[in-house]
């Protein structure tokens, strides 16, 4: 049973590959509708390796990564339409705080200070510097850079505290969505640079593929 379902999880994250290359690939070239298929499906793809798990003494933490990547996935849907922006936005900012209620869930609130100074001041000091730019968005993009912060912030502590492999990968994680936002952000309120949708949607997949297999694992382990 361990080897089929390894066998599964493999054949699963080579989809999600194979899925996002796809959808970079026709969102480059401009075949939208079939972006508009393969953005979601990819993702859809990433949650199936938390709801296919079976249930666990970490039910909860199970619950609270299923609802998390559900909010992603209806983010992604909403951004594909520009007039909803701020509803993708708010779909990515509930995203980030069941994201982080999980790591605090699972592990206890981290209280890491100087990845805390570290986090914040890289997200206010990009704030400021989009500040100009925002208009209308300035408040909701204030608010989601605390939160996103606070997500980092919650999954490197949770790694600083335990080290192992799973931790690794959701400390990476939450950089690589940090990285992936600031891109967005860059690309909408300063200026657009040449391949931005392959950094932003490559950087973004591999965010929450990690966090996905991050989560199954733990999720699946005894000494979680």
């Amino acid at each position: 049973m361990a080897t089929i379902a390894s066998k599964s999880v493999k054949t699963i994250n080579v989809l999600i590959a194979i899925s996002a290359v796809l959808a970079i690939t026709t969102e480059a070239l401009g075949q939208t509708l079939a972006y508009m298929l393969l953005k979601p499906l990819t993702t859809i793809l990433v949650t199936s390796l938390v709801v296919l798990v079976p249930q666990t003494q970490q039910s909860k933490f199970k619950t609270l990564m299923v609802l998390a990547f559900l909010f992603c996935l209806l983010g992604d849907i909403l951004l594909l339409f520009p007039a909803y922006f701020v509803y993708g936005l708010a779909a990515f900012l509930v995203a980030h705080l069941l994201f982080a209620t999980s790591f605090v869930q699972l592990k206890g609130f981290q209280t890491h200070w100087i990845s805390f100074l570290a986090l914040y001041g890289i997200g206010i000091s990009l704030f400021l510097w989009l500040k100009p730019s925002l208009g209308d968005f300035m408040v909701p993009v204030g608010v989601y850079v605390l939160v996103i912060c606070f997500m980092a912030w919650q999954g490197i502590g949770i790694f600083l505290k335990e080290k192992s492999k799973p931790f690794v990968w959701i400390s990476v994680a939450v950089l690589l969505f940090m990285f992936s936002d600031t891109m967005i952000a860059i690309a909408k309120f300063k200026a657009d640079f040449a391949y931005s949708s392959v950094v932003i949607l490559s950087t973004y997949w591999l965010s929450i593929g990690l966090i996905a297999n991050a989560a199954r694992r733990i999720i699946l382990s005894p000494q979680s």
